[in-house]
């Protein structure tokens, strides 16, 4: 069941309106590392941080089943800082401060006991270092998953749309999918998108759920309506680490199973944004899980009568 993820490790300063962190843990490597490891051991990371990274931090993800063999620590760096305010809707946010700092020359290796990767998950870093990472596997995994953001649309989409012929599986939010395509239907987006290379398109509608895009068919995943959100950074994170996760613990990359693995990454998503940061992630339980999933059956489940 190897997993390697590759994605950014972090920290974070968020404002919401319901309140403010301070510096936080955060990063999509983290999120998805974290997420992942409720389905699947070990998980491979591929990052780099500052010697200002905390070691009780690695040291917990350590626990958890995470190899850090592939994670550069640049003693005399800092560590990639963001810091941002989110609206009342907690869907749009203002980006306050970003600092590459690690992030800004750095070039992923690959170590030799991650080259049995068969589940690859590329979270949203620069397309160069996405494909760099592909490029150095010796035999390509039996599925990569890519996901990526509307920064890279405007300023790198040349290498982005070559990223796009190598992955099986790519994640965009309803707006990047627009942007990507030039289409407003989300349908004619899919298509257009999918004829770029990837086989599979997954749509992430924040708190609306998510469209799973396979050929001529479509899966639409809810989200769970939640009394409490206090914090909606690294969601979609924590939906790709759920989602690579179910699908390397069952090795099944049917589009039935990817189904389940959508359910899987919503429900982990849903744990995410009830507190600051990575915390409720590094919390919960099977059971939670278990509990969480069950609520997903019940918020889908009908009877009708074809009259």
């Amino acid at each position: 069941m190897s997993l390697v993820v590759v994605g950014s490790m972090a920290f974070d300063a968020i404002e919401t309106p319901f309140g403010k962190s301070d510096k936080i843990i955060g990063g999509a490597g983290t999120y998805i590392a974290w997420s992942a490891s409720n389905f699947c051991k070990p998980i491979k990371q591929i990052s780099v941080v500052g010697g200002d990274f905390p070691q009780e931090e690695l040291d917990a993800l350590t626990a958890r089943g995470v190899q850090l063999e592939g994670v550069q620590i640049k003693k005399d760096e800092k560590t990639f800082f963001w810091s941002g305010r989110y609206h009342m809707d907690m869907n749009t946010r203002d980006t306050l401060d970003t600092q590459l700092n690690v992030l800004e020359n750095f070039q992923p290796e690959v170590p030799e006991s991650y080259q049995d990767c068969e589940f690859l998950m590329l979270g949203n870093l620069v397309p160069a270092v996405q494909r760099s990472v592909i490029q150095q596997m010796r035999t390509r995994p039996k599925l990569i998953v890519m996901d990526t953001m509307n920064f890279w649309m405007e300023i790198a989409l040349d290498d982005l749309k070559d990223v796009l012929t190598m992955v099986d599986v790519l994640m965009v939010n309803d707006s990047e999918a627009r942007e990507l395509s030039h289409e407003y239907s989300l349908v004619k987006a899919a298509k257009k998108i999918m004829d770029m290379g990837p086989k599979y398109l997954i749509i992430k509608k924040g708190e609306h759920g998510a469209l799973l895009f396979h050929e001529n068919h479509v899966f639409f995943a809810p989200a769970l309506p939640l009394e409490d959100v206090f914090d909606p950074t690294g969601a979609g994170d924590t939906f790709a680490g759920g989602f690579i996760g179910h699908l390397a613990k069952t090795k099944d990359i049917s589009f039935d199973n990817m189904k389940t693995a959508i359910i899987m990454g919503s429900a982990m998503a849903s744990f995410c944004v009830e507190k600051f940061g990575t915390q409720r992630l590094t919390e919960i339980t099977k059971d939670d899980i278990d509990a969480r999933l069950e609520e997903f059956v019940q918020l889908v489940n009908f009877d009708i009568d074809l009259v």
